[in-house]
């Protein structure tokens, strides 16, 4: 009998064990325009169990047929780290459309002497890694990928891509990109701008059908970025959305305001509200992400990936504070 109860407490143990999140190291995208830090993201920032931040350096758009950086960042003087600094360049998809062959090597060398010039202006220390961000499609996949090539071949750094969860879903018709290792966006399941009672950040639901096969994605290095964000979703009387970024249920308490739902509010007074000029009748959703939600995603994804770091999005003390890393 005792040996029987021994045998029955062991194997619980193996069960809450192996059932039981496992620890990921992690670190942070930074994606604001002018780096700085205050003293809660420091605090965040050296906590992180990962070396490196993933840094946005700039944009790149096509404006008038011709490319363009937009919103370059700028450095304050509070921005101080011993983390290394991950160039990110994130790419509109529309930037690809009809791109030539010499624009695919203009473009290559134009974003590698930016993230130079850049790099030495404001003495960052970066490691040899160029992460580009871009939404490309089954029209824009042939010559993304000869863009990643020809970066490569320009900066002679490792160059690494993000992976959407639709470019997983429908790799055969997006393509498997030509780097060795990709950062799996777990975030965006659906448009903040459509009637839904979904969270358009994250719907672990959705996310989990798109990624029922991630196992057998061609790629094996993959690291895997996590929200934290949250924004506002208001709606005016003719039903047409906007959003406000990193509004938080806690904001939607005020006596303006009567509650409509868990996370929704009515507007009973016109007036500016986080910004923006809000009519009486306007209803705001806020969305937001929950501790239950990034431990369901993980460990969903501890059975189809073997290791992955996590990479939160974002840096932003109103998203770290409280947050359990």
């Amino acid at each position: 009998m005792k040996n029987f109860k021994f045998l029955f407490l062991f194997l619980l143990f193996l069960i809450v064990s192996c059932s039981k999140k496992e620890d990921h190291p992690y670190t942070f995208y930074y994606w604001k325009t002018k780096l700085r830090l205050d003293i809660e993201e420091k605090k965040a920032l050296d906590k992180a169990t990962v070396p490196y931040l993933y840094t946005r350096f700039f944009d790149v758009d096509k404006v008038n047929g011709k490319f363009q950086p937009v919103a370059v960042i700028t450095k304050d003087k509070s921005f101080q780290t011993n983390k290394q600094i991950v160039p990110t360049v994130f790419i509109t998809n529309q930037t690809l459309i009809g791109i030539s062959s010499d624009e695919i090597k203009f473009l290559a060398e134009s974003i590698h002497l930016l993230i130079q010039k850049k790099t030495k202006e404001y003495q960052l220390k970066i490691n040899n890694e160029i992460q580009i961000d871009c939404d490309w499609t089954a029209g824009t996949r042939n010559d993304y990928f000869k863009f990643l090539k020809e970066l490569k071949r320009v900066s002679g750094k490792k160059i690494t891509c993000t992976l959407r969860l639709h470019q997983v879903k429908d790799k055969k018709q997006t393509g498997i990109p030509p780097v060795e290792k990709v950062y799996l966006m777990c975030y965006s399941t659906s448009s903040p701008l459509e009637k839904s009672d979904k969270n358009s950040i994250l719907d672990v639901n959705i996310l989990k059908s798109y990624l029922s096969k991630m196992e057998k994605y061609p790629i094996k290095k993959i690291e895997v970025a996590l929200p934290i964000y949250s924004w506002g979703i208001v709606t005016n009387h003719l039903g047409k959305h906007k959003l406000i970024n990193a509004l938080s249920k806690r904001d939607l308490e005020n006596p303006n305001f009567k509650k409509i739902s868990d996370h929704e509010i009515e507007v009973l007074k016109d007036g500016f509200y986080f910004g923006s000029y809000l009519n009486k009748g306007f209803t705001i959703k806020a969305e937001e992400i929950s501790e239950e939600q990034l431990e369901d995603v993980t460990e969903f994804l501890q059975k189809k990936i073997p290791h992955f770091t996590i990479i939160y999005y974002q840096l932003d003390s109103k998203f770290v504070l409280d947050r359990k890393f």
